[in-house]
């Protein structure tokens, strides 16, 4: 295996989870990244040698970790860090770069966070398993993208079960559950005027601590998830379709089409003009 590789994934259509970059790399004595603040999540598995990493926690207090092989660690978006390689024995690892609407919940319920960064497996089957993973998914950066978004899955299933620190389903099992509800309720009615009212309803909550529930799971506020979610909606049917842009803007929501390109552009950073143009799927090549 070369001592590096490198893969970028640019499929946007996933939105529960997705990849952003991945791959292998074994690294040279004292090899550095950092400082940097991460915009994803970005998770390494540390298959041999010895290594450090500077995080900041949410209390913006610098921590040191030294991780060896058979475990690994996490960098939460929005954190200063910098990790490097050991001077005598520099580790290889292998890594992904993922987020998405569910990440924070699946990394919650795997006990991993800013808090507390490093996984450890339970068994050496366990880690074993999470390398095989990896490496796999390392040496097909070519596969299909379903290909690639499956053994996202099939990794995170891996490190969920695998973690040491784990967490048992407990009091906040009913938080989820209210907040599994507002999802599919989102899921299902993305295209019509709904609001948090609507959503809080549906769970029958009271809307401020609906919306307190809501972001401890995940992450962000339901207008917040609401709102990606139908831009999410939007950039796939203007790769997709020949449909005008008032029309995608009331498949998700938007009766005023002003007000869906501002949404737009404030989530993608262009206009839905713009970003037809550049990633407009052509029908000969689907």
């Amino acid at each position: 295996m070369p001592d590096l590789l490198f893969h970028v994934f640019s499929d946007e259509r996933f939105m529960d989870l997705t990849l952003y970059q991945f791959g292998y790399e074994k690294c040279r004595p004292l090899h550095s990244y950092g400082p940097f603040i991460r915009n994803n999540y970005l998770f390494h598995y540390v298959i041999s040698g010895h290594g450090t990493l500077l995080t900041d926690d949410t209390h913006n207090h610098s921590k040191e970790y030294k991780i060896g092989p058979g475990s690994g660690f996490l960098i939460e978006p929005g954190r200063i860090n910098s990790y490097y390689a050991d001077r005598e024995d520099p580790w290889e690892y292998t890594w992904i770069e993922f987020g998405g609407l569910r990440a924070k919940e699946i990394l919650e319920s795997s006990g991993l966070s800013s808090e507390e960064p490093v996984f450890c497996p339970i068994s050496a089957d366990d880690g074993e398993r999470i390398k095989n993973e990896l490496l796999y998914l390392s040496t097909h950066g070519q596969e299909s993208s379903l290909h690639l978004i499956g053994h996202l899955y099939l990794i995170l299933d891996a490190v969920q079960r695998g973690s040491s620190r784990k967490r048992t389903v407990q009091g906040g099992s009913l938080s989820k559950f209210y907040t599994k509800e507002a999802v599919t309720f989102i899921e299902q009615n993305y295209a019509f005027p709904i609001t948090v009212e609507d959503m809080a309803g549906r769970c029958k909550l009271d809307r401020s601590y609906f919306g307190k529930i809501f972001r401890e799971t995940m992450g962000q506020s339901p207008q917040e998830f609401l709102i990606r979610y139908r831009m999410s909606k939007a950039a796939e049917l203007l790769k997709i379709t020949d449909l005008s842009i008032g029309e995608i803007s009331i498949r998700v929501g938007y009766p005023n089409q002003l007000h869906f390109s501002r949404a737009f552009k404030k989530v993608f950073c262009e206009s839905p003009r713009a970003y037809r143009q550049n990633n407009k799927i052509l029908k000969e090549n689907r």
